[in-house]
């Protein structure tokens, strides 16, 4: 089990630009994979996209292809999300989350959550 602290987020106005960082603690970050997931109000969690353990692989949901990148620094432990073009139906709590050895865009296979970081983008 690894402990995982999002930061980041915030207001921003439609077009904008955001990173998100996530944090990973308490065990070896190179043997997890790394997701982002988000969840506005009154919808479920869903996938944004995924990064391999070595970052050599990426997997990006619809909503972000084009406009989002997940990065991973190995030697900081933590993972990023470089957010642009940002429209208002990107509002969302932002998750990130660790799933052991491989990736994948399905929610339960990810054991470890942060806390969540609010994302608002205004019209």
């Amino acid at each position: 089990q690894v402990q995982l602290a999002e930061s980041g987020g915030g207001l921003v106005q439609a077009g904008g630009s955001l990173t998100l960082s996530c944090t990973v603690s308490g065990g070896t970050f190179v043997n997890y994979a790394m997701a982002w997931f988000r969840q506005a109000p009154g919808n479920e969690r869903e996938f944004v996209v995924s990064i391999s353990r070595s970052g050599a692989t990426t997997d990006y949901a619809d909503s972000g292809k084009g406009r989002f990148t997940i990065s991973r620094d190995n030697v900081k432990n933590t993972v990023y999300l470089h957010m642009n073009s940002l429209k208002p139906e990107d509002t969302a709590v932002y998750y990130c989350a660790a799933a052991y050895y491989s990736a994948s865009r399905f929610i339960d296979r990810y054991k470890d959550w942060g806390q969540g970081t609010q994302v608002t983008v205004s019209s």
